[in-house]
């Protein structure tokens, strides 16, 4: 049994999209690919073939990916999220009790994560170091390189 993976409402279209331009448009591309190839000749020594009919492999495989990812996302229903507490789908200011930076993160669902957004897995040492804390808790992480950091949790709203 898959288990079911939350997703924000944005991240739900921004899936859909890429299912919907990688099923139509990219598809498209491909096949027009693959028939340009075979028009060179003899496909079992041609590499252009070979080429497009990897990509096209590779293509399938993604949008599988993301079908299945589709499938077992559960979408974060803003309404109904806590900011009491961090949770999938909160925007958290934390501050680092050592260095005294400032930072914040949207807690997210994994196929979401991205750290250059400041888009944290719960998945994540941080992002599951922070579920279930209240404004005003130090947390402390076990970070995977380096000593342990504590955070200290100034802000919960939603995203």
């Amino acid at each position: 049994m898959a288990r079911e993976t939350p997703i924000t409402p944005e991240g739900l279209e921004k899936l859909k999209a890429e299912i919907e331009y990688l099923s139509t448009v990219k598809r498209r591309e491909v096949a027009e690919r693959i028939k340009e190839a075979r028009e060179f000749g003899d496909i079992s020594e041609n590499s252009e073939y070979d080429d497009a009919k990897n990509e096209q492999a590779l293509l399938e495989q993604r949008i599988a990916q993301l079908e299945e990812r589709l499938r077992r996302a559960t979408v974060i229903d803003a309404s109904k999220i806590d900011n009491e507490v961090v949770q999938v789908g909160n925007r958290v200011h934390v501050k680092d009790q050592k260095s005294g930076e400032s930072k914040k993160f949207q807690i997210v669902g994994p196929t979401e994560a991205n750290p250059a957004e400041a888009k944290l897995s719960n998945e994540s040492p941080i992002g599951k170091a922070l579920l279930g804390h209240k404004r005003g808790d130090i947390v402390t992480i076990d970070v995977p390189r380096g000593p342990k950091k504590q955070l200290k949790i100034t802000k919960i709203e939603a995203a």
